[in-house]
């Protein structure tokens, strides 16, 4: 059933950072007229004043996602400002100071607190905020953000161990999950590889501005909500990326 004004409640995580892709979603489906759970691990000051600007529509959301304990007391929290969700984007995202660093140099101690965070972290959000997804009232869509590093087949790098296998194992449990909901016309899930982003002084080469580049990401999840034949692992044109 689809609602008359088609206005919607969204859960992002990873939305702290104001250069970054999740604070701007979090703007742009504000701006849209939608209501946003934003979650974050720490305090972000300016999250907190978009919330000043958005009061009605703007619940900040602190859950640390590599536990559940925490994770289960956030959705007891939404629950309480909502009683229902309408899509999650699991944005959220862990790397260790490793990361540019090939095998030898690599310490293996950190990968596992990674993968905990990026790949498992998704999980935990969907099993707890489950409930509130399936009462959605124009279908349930969850949203991976994946990366082309997570590609198997596309793979070219020796390093991003930690980050590579991170992304690679959110799009085994993003599959994983679309058998699971696949007879189900109410939900769907899909990963994304989003792009290059200028998110940090380290890559404002990279082609895609986050503001602009959400607004995209937007319409394309629209698409994709009802879309349980076509690919699974997109990119952010909705093609199929190689798993």
């Amino acid at each position: 059933m689809q609602r008359k004004d088609m206005t919607q409640t969204v859960l992002i995580t990873g939305t702290g950072r104001p250069e970054a892709l999740g604070f701007n979603l979090v703007r742009r489906y504000l701006e849209h007229g939608d209501r946003v759970l934003a979650g974050i691990r720490r305090p972000s000051p300016a999250l907190e004043e978009l919330a000043q600007k958005y009061p009605d529509s703007l619940h900040v959301l602190t859950m640390d996602i590599s536990s559940t304990e925490s994770v289960n007391a956030a959705y007891e929290e939404a629950s309480a400002w909502t009683d229902s969700l309408d899509l999650i984007i699991n944005n959220a995202v862990a790397t260790s100071p490793d990361i540019m660093k090939e095998l030898p140099d690599c310490d293996l101690d950190k990968v596992a607190p990674v993968i905990d965070v990026g790949a498992v972290g998704p999980l935990r959000v969907l099993k707890a905020f489950l409930p509130l997804l399936r009462k959605s009232g124009i279908g349930g869509l969850v949203v991976n953000v994946s990366s082309e590093a997570g590609s198997i087949g596309k793979c070219y790098r020796s390093y991003y161990i930690d980050y590579g296998m991170e992304k690679a194992a959110l799009n085994m449990a993003t599959m994983t999950m679309h058998n699971y909901f696949k007879d189900d016309p109410g939900m769907n899930i899909i990963c994304l590889h989003p792009g290059w982003m200028r998110t940090n002084e380290g890559n404002s080469r990279a082609p895609l501005i986050p503001y602009e580049h959400a607004e995209t990401l937007r319409v394309l999840f629209e698409r994709k909500r009802h879309d349980k034949e076509g690919p699974v692992f997109i990119t952010y044109t909705g093609e199929a990326y190689p798993w």
